[in-house]
């Protein structure tokens, strides 16, 4: 009996039965995408199949637009970017792909009618490791349009492996007096162990909330209990699969979200909703670069980006933030080329000091400027940001180490 990818069909062989999708096969094999979500392989020979009736399409939208509109609720902007919230399995290459808008999430998440009108505004359809910052300059631009225009809130769905980045970037760009809540998900819709309800729901209910932050919203613990509200630069994906692979690093979370209750709880200090005027700097320096230090790293690696025409470079030194001794005349040779240095630490936690140990004074002798107790990762997407408003090394210096978005706080968590 012939088949052919995506028809739906029942498979019997040696007295067990299973029923899906169908999906490619480089083996032979029968491959069924099963409604628990998980695939099974079947050898064909023998195997009885029936045809099963196609399911129905759910009935699509023309064009984007409003899904809901209720005087009582607040108006929420749902932005798409792409990314495992935003995907389903492509049974050409039995992969999962970005193929949905955000209009296709909202219809399928009914609940969020119930919390705010919504409606989609797709911005790229990629998956995260395709983002660049070129995009951040076209979300942040698109959530300044939609605030300006009357949203009371941002959601925006996002890929989770670079999402701390373009949440980050988004908060050095965006000065907000609404909510801009950034949302995931680890496993995609067709899976039953799906967070992306959860976490649209969670998020969504902070968008018409009080808390007027660029922040990150995804589920706090592996029970689907409640989300976590994390600041958009103090968040890092801990784990690669895990539904709580988002923590806070060296700061609180600002709150949660019960997902039974819909009740937020806060933790943390936030800016208040109408507090803070809306105001929009998309001028971004994307010629920068981390450079990981490593026992014997050679200083040649670092004088590949100084030579490369690299306008600004993080480098991920010791626990403290030190580089062996020989790397200094590289960092002195950067800054005296007007080519900012910043030492952010390879530990995660704790802040960087080079004035403990001689390498340290030196490099600040150098010019290095200590990225406080900044993310790497953050500490970057920061010097992109200023390196955009300035090249003046002096004012680079002062701005990265001057708190703008919580990224920094001055007195450390044990």
């Amino acid at each position: 009996m012939d088949y052919k990818e995506g028809d739906r069909i029942r498979v019997e062989k040696g007295g067990a039965a299973y029923e899906g999708v169908v999906m490619p096969s480089v083996t032979g094999h029968i491959v069924l995408k099963m409604v628990s979500g998980y695939n099974v392989g079947i050898e064909p020979d023998g195997a009885e199949i029936t045809f099963l009736e196609p399911k129905k399409e759910m009935k699509k939208v023309e064009k984007q637009g409003k899904v809901t509109k209720d005087k009582g609720l607040k108006n929420v902007v749902f932005i798409s970017t792409g990314g495992t919230i935003a995907s389903k399995i492509d049974y050409r290459s039995g992969a999962v792909s970005s193929q949905c808008s955000a209009d296709d999430i909202v219809r399928t998440i009914p609940e969020l009618d119930d919390i705010a009108n919504i409606r989609g505004r797709v911005v790229t359809n990629i998956l995260s490791e395709n983002m660049k910052p070129q995009v951040w300059t076209e979300l942040a631009r698109a959530v300044y349009e939609e605030i300006n225009n009357g949203a009371d809130g941002i959601v925006i769905a996002h890929g989770t492996d670079t999402m701390m980045y373009s949440a980050a970037a988004l908060a050095f760009m965006l000065d907000t007096p609404v909510p801009v809540v950034f949302v995931g998900s680890q496993r995609s819709a067709d899976r039953p162990s799906s967070d992306n309800v959860m976490n649209a729901i969670c998020a969504t209910k902070v968008a018409v909330s009080d808390i007027a932050e660029v922040c990150t919203v995804m589920h706090e613990s592996s029970s689907d209990d409640r989300c976590a509200i994390h600041y958009a630069t103090r968040v890092r994906k801990m784990h690669t699969s895990r539904r709580d692979a988002f923590q806070s690093i060296n700061s609180l979370p600002i709150g949660f979200v019960d997902y039974a209750t819909g009740k937020i709880t806060t933790e943390s200090e936030y800016n208040a909703r109408g507090e803070t005027e809306l105001i929009l700097k998309d001028k971004i320096e994307p010629e920068c670069a981390i450079v990981k230090f490593t026992p014997g790293a050679k200083p040649e690696i670092l004088g590949h980006y100084i030579d490369a025409g690299y306008k600004g470079i993080v480098i991920e030194g010791t626990g403290l933030g030190h580089v062996s001794t020989d790397w200094v005349p590289e960092i002195k040779r950067a800054t005296q080329t007007n080519i900012p240095i910043v030492i952010a630490s390879q530990c995660l936690h704790g802040r960087v000091c080079d004035r403990v140990y001689d390498t340290g004074t030196d490099m600040l002798k150098a010019g290095a400027i200590e990225a406080e107790d900044m993310l790497p990762e953050v500490a970057l997407v920061k010097l992109m940001c200023v390196l955009g408003q300035t090249s003046d090394l002096s004012e680079v210096q002062k701005l990265i180490q001057e708190k703008k978005a919580n990224e920094i706080s001055y007195c450390s968590l044990e």
